[in-house]
């Protein structure tokens, strides 16, 4: 069952709870949004068949794990037709380093974002893209010196009530 439900407020209020602290229990999670578990349960799993939750995620510290860099890329396609996008896309899939890759308006056409150890790792991998020969005229890049604000999820209660 994948579609928009209609959502109320305690759907939206269990979306929010769930996205400031995945590892709620039922219980909490209900008392958090005022209903008893079970209806809260079944709304949770009514919610997770349609599609609105796709996952529970830990926040890891990276730096704690490993040195690393935040890379953003602009990129421009030769061409811009159908399969042009397609076949760029599909590449970059295979690519774990890539964590988002937007098609955008304006003066190029992806912005990509890109967690990887270093530099040179960096630019191996660019070279390494590039040599697939998948269309790329050109790119920029920009990397991250220091990130000062990363809130980690969507305002939805926010969103919707805007």
């Amino acid at each position: 069952m994948t579609g928009a439900l209609k959502l109320d407020r305690i759907d939206i209020n269990i979306l929010a709870q769930l996205q400031q602290n995945a590892r709620l229990t039922n219980v909490g999670l209900a008392d958090a949004v005022g209903l008893s578990p079970s209806p809260c349960l079944t709304r949770l799993r009514r919610l997770e068949e349609a599609g609105y939750i796709v996952g529970y995620n830990a926040r890891i510290q990276l730096m704690k794990l490993a040195d690393h860099i935040t890379v953003f890329t602009e990129v421009t396609l030769t061409d811009h037709r159908r399969e042009d996008f397609i076949k760029f896309e599909a590449e970059m899939r295979r690519y774990e380093a890539l964590q988002e890759c937007h098609l955008i308006s304006g003066g190029y056409d992806y912005l990509l974002k890109f967690v990887i150890r270093n530099v040179a790792k960096y630019q191996e991998l660019m070279e390494r893209i590039l040599e697939r020969n998948i269309g790329v005229e050109k790119y920029f890049s920009y990397i991250v010196i220091k990130t000062t604000i990363d809130k980690g999820n969507v305002p939805i209660k926010y969103l919707i009530e805007s």
